[in-house]
């Protein structure tokens, strides 16, 4: 059991003001951090990737769904499996209501995993999700962007997974991906 110091109110105060400072630097901390992200470099996507979805077959640059900015979800389910990864799957919960501010702010959103079709549709039924998910199933995709990794890879016993190594813990691991596409149909990974 955690034992609890206890102070005056004055004493509480100072701490509490302690805190505050504290977090206002975490805070301005965090900034220099979306700074240095708004300020990494666009790369062109120059793989024709073409996913399977509800509406038919797709490219990465008809995701976007008319609008400039695209996220995506690496969802891990894999083919062969029933259901998706439990984090994957908490994250999801959550999707349908931020999709239409998303929208409001130039994003489509869009859960990507390398099941096949007819998996991913049995699943997000069952859960009653209703965002847009595709299959980059038979793709590069997830493998390109570092979120699934090759039997080669696997048996190496250290994977690349965001962009740095890391001991071998599976063959899927999940991600969530930013990118751009400017008028002229040219799309980059942000």
């Amino acid at each position: 059991m955690t034992t609890h110091v206890t102070a005056t109110r004055e004493k509480w105060l100072e701490a509490r003001l302690d805190l505050l400072a504290a977090e206002k630097d975490l805070m301005r901390r965090s900034d220099d951090v979306a700074r240095l992200r708004q300020r990494l470099p666009w790369v062109p996507v120059d793989k024709a990737y073409v996913f399977d979805g509800p509406d038919g077959r797709q490219t990465l640059a008809d995701l976007f769904d008319g609008r400039h900015q695209l996220l995506v979800q690496h969802f891990m389910l894999k083919p062969g499996t029933e259901v998706g990864c439990k984090g994957c799957s908490y994250m999801a919960d959550h999707v349908d209501g931020m999709t239409v501010h998303l929208a409001h702010r130039d994003v489509t959103f869009v859960a990507i995993s390398r099941a096949p079709l007819t998996e991913i549709e049995r699943f997000r039924r069952r859960m009653g999700w209703q965002f847009r998910w595709v299959s980059s199933y038979g793709t590069d995709f997830n493998y390109d962007f570092g979120v699934s990794f090759t039997p080669e890879e696997v048996a190496k016993g250290r994977i690349n997974y965001n962009y740095g190594t890391w001991p071998h813990m599976g063959d899927e691991w999940p991600g969530v991906s930013a990118f751009y596409k400017d008028d002229a149909s040219d799309v980059f990974h942000t």
